[in-house]
């Protein structure tokens, strides 16, 4: 069941690539919509778990909130390090106009642009793996899980195929990444039918993974959601999906 999810994660991420570049200004309501399911999963259901599971305090604060703090702060540190957060509107403006013939497309801004489509890769490796991790905790949490992650994964895909064409590396470099991106789901989702994971290191992970989450809701899809257009219809979609996922998870309680 987790691979045949993670395969709809798989769906998502290409499609997410495909669609880059053509939803114009569109594209902040998607961005909108996928952060608000993301904030709605993290605050309503795999926080409360992983809280659950791993209750046992470490100082005074619960091993589980302590690993979404740990998973915030690693995400902010590989994302700083790759320099993801370049590919803003003014550089975004920037080299569309220039057509990619300036110095920022070869060697080094090249290198940077594979770096931040492979850390991408390498965190939706990671939503395969929370997706297995969830199913084996129940059916209805993973359901949850997985609309999440599928929702997430769109934005993951848009975002490796913008970022690695943005840099100055050609369609098919950028389509061979893209599709690294979205079996990664499978293969994090297959990893975890080897063995079953103990319900602390579940809800440990859990919280570690509400952090990357909640990371990328709020410093990278809502300000990039925002800044080409600061627009209510953006800030209503993801009104709309925090609800959608209130109203997903008291159904699937």
């Amino acid at each position: 069941m987790p691979v045949l999810v993670a395969a709809g994660a798989f769906l998502m991420t290409l499609l997410g690539g495909l669609v880059a570049g053509k939803v114009g200004d569109k594209r902040h309501l998607v961005l909108g919509l996928a952060a608000g399911l993301m904030l709605g999963v993290v605050g309503f259901d795999l926080l409360p778990e992983a809280l659950h599971a791993a209750s046992s305090d470490l100082f005074g604060v619960p091993q589980g909130l302590l690993m979404f703090v740990l998973g915030f702060l690693v995400l902010h540190v590989v994302e700083r390090s790759v320099a993801i957060h370049r590919a803003h509107e003014a550089e975004y403006a920037e080299h569309l106009h220039a057509g990619h013939s300036a110095g920022h497309t070869h060697g080094r801004s090249e290198k940077l642009g594979l770096a931040a489509a492979s850390a991408l890769c390498l965190h939706s490796v990671m939503d395969g793996f929370a997706i297995g991790a969830a199913f084996q905790v129940g059916d209805s949490f993973g359901t949850v899980i997985a609309i999440a992650v599928i929702a997430h994964d769109f934005a993951d895909g848009f975002n490796t195929y913008t970022i690695t064409r943005l840099y100055g590396n050609d369609r098919r470099r950028a389509l061979l990444l893209l599709g690294c991106d979205a079996l990664a789901p499978v293969l994090g989702a297959g990893i975890t039918l080897l063995f079953t994971i103990p319900e602390h290191v579940v809800g440990l992970y859990l919280g570690f993974f509400s952090g990357f989450l909640m990371y990328l809701a709020t410093s990278d899809i809502l300000p990039e959601a925002h800044s080409p257009h600061p627009s209510r219809s953006t800030l209503l979609c993801t009104l709309a999906g925090t609800g959608f996922m209130w109203l997903v998870i008291g159904l699937a309680s």
